[in-house]
């Protein structure tokens, strides 16, 4: 379950300083733990990385997997499933500093309000270009791209092919995730 702590001014600095801070989630000034995945969200975590790596080999995107660290702002960093970053200058070596191109965030029944809507709303004001929540309970994935400010949602089934807008000619198949 993701838990926030009481006070909600924790600074970067703080958060850094913190024990095992790879389980430690700061949004907006407030610490929130972060639950273990179960076994059927690492499989579907395992199953995209490898699906999205083979597709990312030798190209300027980046794939990365939790734990690595999003600093979205200065009150606000998260750990994210998986990440693709094309911008090289967003990395140093503590993870991303800025909004990556594609985030994707499973859900497990101690995060999901944490990732439907506390994150979501963190990745849509941070520019987020694409953000998706994957069902591995319901073989769904909601997929959000950034327009105008605002996201738009498609929603993709066990059965479909899901395209990949930040990576042109990237398709995932999703029968071969959710089997």
């Amino acid at each position: 379950m993701s838990l926030a702590l009481k006070r909600d001014d924790y600074t970067f600095e703080e958060w850094l300083e913190m024990d095992d801070n790879e389980r430690i989630d700061l949004i907006d000034g407030s610490i929130y733990m972060r639950g273990e995945p179960s076994t059927r969200h690492q499989r579907v975590s395992r199953r995209l990385t490898l699906a999205l790596g083979i597709f990312l080999e030798g190209k300027t995107c980046e794939l990365f997997y939790d734990p690595f660290m999003v600093k979205l702002n200065e009150e606000t960093v998260v750990h994210p499933d998986i990440a693709v970053i094309c911008d090289s200058n967003k990395l140093n070596d503590h993870g991303c500093v800025g909004a990556p191109d594609l985030i994707i965030e499973i859900l497990s029944p101690s995060n999901a309000g944490h990732d439907l809507f506390t994150k979501y709303n963190q990745y849509l004001l941070a520019g987020v270009k694409e953000y998706w929540i994957v069902d591995p309970i319901k073989n769904s994935i909601a997929v959000y791209i950034l327009q105008n400010g605002e996201y738009d949602a498609t929603f993709y089934l066990k059965k479909d092919i899901l395209p990949v807008s930040v990576l042109p000619g990237c398709e995932i198949i999703l029968k071969n995730i959710f089997s």
